[in-house]
């Protein structure tokens, strides 16, 4: 079997991290499998290469997409294309699991909409299963998406919403349909890798931007003016409290800036700390005394993991994620003052092992184990 992993790439660790999720599982329920993964600008062969997956002939340039084509080469020339080359194309895939996170939904460019759902339709006129794994969905109101969607949707295999606002999303286009369900975000039971140069984890704080907080996909504007100056004064409580603030890039140059512009403001010796494993990533969150994150994927680490967790919001699926964690207190707000920041912090800190929140940890995992025997049941 032939499984393409979807959306997934190497420079966003919470991405990586989902391709990681998914390969513990591939070995688990499927060690026969044959890995696939399409090329991007943050995904390089070598690192494709390096996690043993063939390479995707993707017949696709902008709004141009003839990957029906690969249907009509024959047996023999795409069996020497795979044994060769390690290419493979649409028609030798069996399985397709998207893994996107987020990628599908108004604050989202329409050609994704359309492509999407012209793949599925070729994918499963051919026999094959398309797999959503959890993620946030939505929303759809452009008339065009809702269309593509209609028509595509519900020929998928498996729609695994991430949370309830995307489960209403989807339900709002195509009905409840019995494709259609919800489970949380799968990387909760990936297990961390503390870095060797990462000690005295107890007195640090790690704090983790996100440049999507000042870009044009925020739903919430008020933070385009506001969001450095809020880390900032984050950085200051930290200190306050008797802590280390440290900063963690969790994605590429453009996250990388907003830390610089922390560290020019607040202190040149802060350390910021980049690290290109996502394993380690989610190792250091596991060891850090507190988060303030405004990636979604760091945010989850944390809260899986019981390590108290201040967010930020860009999209519905952080409102929904600390709602689902019992931390909705936790979502910071534009305007918040240092004064508020410290009280909700040390709140955080001193209630993360209250009973029902480990209950919550507990029953999200046991809900990923849920899902993976579902897919597992679907596919084979």
């Amino acid at each position: 079997m032939m499984i393409e992993i979807k959306g997934i790439q190497f420079i966003n660790k919470g991405a990586e991290l989902m391709l990681h999720a998914v390969l513990q599982q591939m070995k688990n329920y499927w060690p026969d499998s044959e890995l696939v993964l399409a090329p991007n600008s943050n995904s390089s062969y070598l690192d494709r290469a390096n996690v043993g997956a063939y390479q995707k002939l993707s017949i696709k340039k902008g709004k141009l997409d003839v990957n029906r084509l690969s249907y009509v080469i024959p047996d023999a020339i795409r069996g020497a294309l795979k044994a060769k080359f390690g290419l493979v194309t649409e028609a030798d895939i069996d399985v397709v699991l998207d893994a996107s996170g987020f990628a599908y939904g108004d604050q989202w460019s329409a050609l994704s909409i359309k492509l999407l759902a012209n793949e599925i339709g070729r994918l499963t006129a051919n026999g094959k299963k398309y797999v959503f794994l959890p993620q946030a969905l939505g929303d759809f109101t452009r008339k065009q998406d809702i269309e593509y969607l209609k028509s595509a949707l519900p020929k998928a295999t498996l729609i695994c919403a991430r949370e309830n606002s995307s489960f209403e999303h989807v339900a709002n286009v195509i009905g409840r349909r019995n494709n259609l369900v919800q489970y949380p975000d799968f990387t909760n039971l990936l297990e961390g890798v503390v870095p060797d140069y990462y000690i005295n984890g107890e007195k640090r704080i790690l704090i983790i931007p996100n440049h999507n907080m000042i870009g044009i996909r925020n739903v919430h504007s008020e933070w385009k003016k506001s969001y450095v100056e809020v880390l900032i004064s984050v950085v200051s409580v930290i200190r306050e409290l008797g802590f280390e603030p440290v900063l963690l890039n969790h994605e590429g140059k453009k996250d990388a800036n907003i830390c610089h512009k922390v560290q020019q403001t607040a202190g040149e010796d802060i350390v910021l700390i980049n690290e290109i494993d996502p394993l380690k990533v989610k190792g250091i969150i596991g060891m850090s005394k507190a988060v303030v994150c405004s990636r979604f994927h760091g945010c989850v680490s944390a809260l899986s993991q019981g390590v108290p967790c201040l967010g930020t919001s860009w999209s519905h699926k952080y409102e929904r994620l600390y709602e689902e964690y019992l931390q909705p207190d936790c979502l910071i707000y534009p305007h918040i003052t240092a004064a508020e920041i410290k009280q909700v912090l040390a709140t955080a800190i001193a209630t993360v092992d209250e009973p029902e929140k480990s209950q919550a940890r507990e029953h999200f995992k046991l809900q990923s184990q849920a899902m993976w025997a579902k897919v597992n049941q679907l596919i084979c």
